[in-house]
């Protein structure tokens, strides 16, 4: 009789769910110790600093040092707690590392002072006595406001379509030219500066001075060739206005221009040859090919430059400084907020600003959304 050998069950490997589940204990404790020593070294480093005596350039020098290798050490650190997770677990948990601080940041630079705002925007001036919507309803009843409601909205529709109109005409012609490279250089020169160097540069170019010697460039043509110098900044309103709108024109055209320029190059050479070939002429193909390929890009284009010009400030103030009836919303604000210690109505203006740009960013984004931005 044959013995008969019972074959040995096979050996089942340790449960990998089991693990999972004790790793990611060990894991939460070492974030944890991770995310405390980095609060406590980099506050002690950040405490010395405040009441150190040292040099004020030595201090500097260590400061720039300690925010570039800091940087690095945290998420570093950071990097390796998320290390010890398991794989489904480190998915999840490594967005939070490198998105998480930048959402911290902006929540508490950004929405936790626009909070602040909003709830000033229902005291009175000096905060201590709740108003409710008087503020709101002052806007529409200063006279002072509802010109720079009227001066925000020249900025908006002129400033915007002179510079998506010659931005994507300068673009088409550009592109067509054998001096492309030198013609977009020149144009695009003046988004090197800051509005401030721009409102300095243009102040030169309007300025006006009683009598014959004109030391600013636009008078000095003007009495070249026998005309009368003008204040064109102060005594020509509202045309003042426009004057100042032509220095955004000459900054943000450069903008556009690069942008569209880059749009166009992405039209198909196919199409348009088959176009050509069909007979259609260059205007009729601007119009019905090019325009509506590129049309996203002229959304984009121009809901970024409203965006600009509902918050311009720097080129008013440094020109006129609201004076002349050039005053804008953002200029008000600062007056109100800054000056006038009238913090109720300043914060009420800011607020109105908010509202007025968070639509135009919301079809922004959606209209990145759609060209595959994120």
């Amino acid at each position: 009789m044959s013995s008969q050998t019972t074959p040995a069950a096979p050996m089942k490997a340790p449960s990998s769910g089991t693990s999972e589940r004790n790793v990611p204990v060990k894991a939460v404790l070492i974030s944890l110790l991770v995310i405390l020593a980095n609060i406590v070294v980099h506050g002690a480093i950040f405490l010395f600093f405040r009441d150190s005596g040292l040099n004020p350039l030595v201090t500097a020098f260590l400061a720039v040092l300690w925010g570039v290798l800091g940087v690095y050490e945290i998420y570093y650190s950071l990097n390796w707690a998320a290390e010890q997770y398991p794989d489904r677990v480190r998915r999840k948990v490594l967005p939070i590392i490198f998105i998480g601080p930048a959402i911290l940041l902006l929540g508490w630079l950004v929405f936790m002072p626009a909070l602040r705002t909003l709830y000033l925007s229902f005291f009175n001036a000096a905060s201590d006595q709740f108003v409710g919507l008087d503020n709101y309803a002052a806007i529409f009843s200063d006279r002072l406001m509802g010109i720079a409601l009227r001066n925000n909205l020249l900025w908006v529709f002129i400033g915007t379509l002179a510079c998506v109109t010659l931005g994507l005409l300068i673009a088409i012609l550009a592109d067509r030219s054998s001096f492309e490279k030198l013609a977009k250089s020149i144009i695009f020169m003046p988004m090197a500066i800051s509005f401030v160097a721009a409102g300095v540069i243009w102040k030169f170019v309007y300025y006006y001075q009683p009598g014959n010697e004109q030391i600013g460039l636009l008078n000095a043509i003007v009495t070249f060739f026998g005309g009368e110098p003008q204040a064109w900044t102060s005594m020509l309103q509202p045309w003042n206005n426009l004057f100042l709108i032509l220095i955004l024109i000459w900054m943000q055209t450069g903008f556009a221009m690069v942008i569209f320029s880059a749009a166009i190059k992405g039209v198909p050479e196919d199409i348009l040859e088959a176009a050509r070939v069909d007979g259609a002429g260059e205007i009729k193909i601007f119009f019905r090919i090019m325009i509506p390929y590129i049309s996203g890009t002229i959304l984009t284009v121009t809901t970024t430059i409203i965006v600009f010009t509902l918050k311009i400030f720097d080129v008013v103030m440094v020109m006129t400084g609201g004076q002349y009836d050039t005053e804008v919303v953002a200029t008000q604000f600062y007056r109100q907020f800054f000056m006038y210690r009238n913090f109720g109505y300043g914060s009420t203006l800011a607020i109105v600003l908010l509202i007025a740009v968070i639509p135009v960013i919301i079809i922004n984004l959606r209209q990145f959304r759609k060209q595959g931005g994120f």
